[in-house]
């Protein structure tokens, strides 16, 4: 799961464009004939997926195609090139029938509203869904996808280095006083590692949850930078991380902080489900727990949420939706655990996912997190704005900068 949103993060980040492009071959797409042959209706379904992601889905794929006679589904993986295909695809009237989706406020054009489809479904189908999934997977109104996978973020601490240190491991109850006082003394009593590692130049996109945390945000409902990017609460959240660097107990790291988690060079860092196995593989001794909060206000975290999508301009949309619900089953969720989070209150029921305490944080940050809306569904001109932001953010975080917080957002807030 981390490999395809990290890819279509920075995609979002640097923005989309609707580019022309050639058309495929075959004319089972969207724009080229009624996509059928031999009886059976042919449906495109693109992945950004890589490797053996895309081994397992061709295996699930098959599995649909045995299991119906009018229907053929032809996986198309497009990789790292995902952003590209999709775009050109939609430029040039050849689209797949069903793809994987993020980024709904570039290619809302492009899709297919599935309200109308999840409404004759019934009311338990969507209610099967955990309901912040939905704010993910929607825009302007309308709903574009059907989850299929998320993480939020949460802390990880390194439990060996915790009794190295003789101090208590952290608690859902956490605040980023404990966070401080307990990197201190890890950085104090453990010769050569750091008590807390965050990214030196954060995602814009992910650090906007420490923002909500302390009840604030990039922009307000109306797309406002003024007044909220460099408001007091939002200094206040840029200056803990600086402060915490500058006092030498937290350090800021060029990628996401796993190496250095991994390595146990750190005791604790904040992020998504993605390093769960890895972390398992390395035999780290690990523990998870709510991202801590800013005094007594609830902690929010940012959703990472993988959809499954419809082009407006399939010629096969019935069919189309059989795959969709096919792909977003609770057989197809259980399937996936381990790349991805399951999003069915059903299946996570089921298999016990919330007795595992390495996961059951996410879902708690999931269900603090409803009703925020990401400032990339907000502002328009998001892709520029979150280039700007990234380069303010290193010029707060960079050891050899470390510019005045106060400064640097006054001067970002005025784009």
């Amino acid at each position: 799961m981390r490999k395809k949103l990290v890819a279509m993060l920075i995609l979002a980040m640097t923005g989309t464009m609707f580019l022309g492009g050639c058309g495929s071959d075959g004319g089972s797409g969207s724009g080229g004939g009624d996509g059928k042959s031999g009886g059976k209706v042919k449906i495109r379904f693109a992945s950004w997926d890589e490797a053996e992601d895309v081994d397992a889905q061709q295996a699930a794929v098959d599995k649909f195609n045995d299991a119906h006679d009018d229907i053929e589904v032809t996986l198309e993986a497009y990789g790292g090139e995902f952003d590209t295909k999709i775009s050109a695809g939609m430029g040039s009237n050849d689209m797949p029938d069903v793809m994987y989706m993020w980024n709904y406020p570039a290619y809302s054009q492009g899709l297919e509203p599935l309200d109308s489809y999840i409404e004759k479904e019934g009311e338990d189908y969507k209610k099967n869904f955990y309901d912040t999934l939905w704010n993910y997977n929607s825009y302007d109104g309308s709903t574009y996808g059907i989850p299929i996978g998320f993480t939020t973020h949460a802390l990880f601490y390194n439990k060996d280095i915790f009794a190295e240190a003789g101090i208590a491991e952290p608690t859902n109850d956490w605040t980023w006083e404990d966070v401080q006082a307990a990197s201190k003394t890890i950085t104090e009593k453990c010769e050569g590692k750091k008590g807390f590692s965050f990214q030196m130049k954060p995602d814009p996109y992910d650090y906007e949850m420490y923002l909500w945390s302390n009840g604030t945000a990039y922009v307000d409902a109306e797309g406002t930078l003024e007044g909220n990017l460099n408001s007091d609460k939002a200094k206040e959240v840029f200056q803990m991380f600086q402060d915490m660097e500058k006092d030498g107990y937290a350090v800021a790291t060029e990628k996401s902080g796993t190496d250095e988690f991994r390595a146990g060079n750190t005791g604790m860092y904040v992020y998504g489900s993605w390093s769960i196995n890895t972390l398992k593989e390395d035999g780290v001794n690990f523990g998870v727990v709510n991202i801590p909060s800013f005094g007594n206000q609830t902690s929010i975290s940012i959703l990472s949420s993988s959809g499954i999508s419809m082009s407006k301009d399939s010629k096969n949309k019935e069919a189309a939706w059989e795959f969709i619900k096919f792909w977003t089953s609770e057989e197809m969720n259980k399937e996936r655990i381990g790349m991805e989070l399951p999003v069915l209150y059903s299946v996570v029921e089921s298999e016990g996912i919330m007795e595992q305490p390495e996961y059951a944080p996410f879902y708690t940050m999931l269900e603090q997190s409803s009703d925020y809306t990401p400032s990339s569904f907000i502002y328009e001109s998001w892709s520029e704005l979150s280039e700007n932001l990234s380069l303010s953010f290193e010029r707060v975080f960079n050891p050899s900068a470390m510019e005045n917080v106060s400064d640097v957002l006054d001067e970002a807030a005025q784009q």
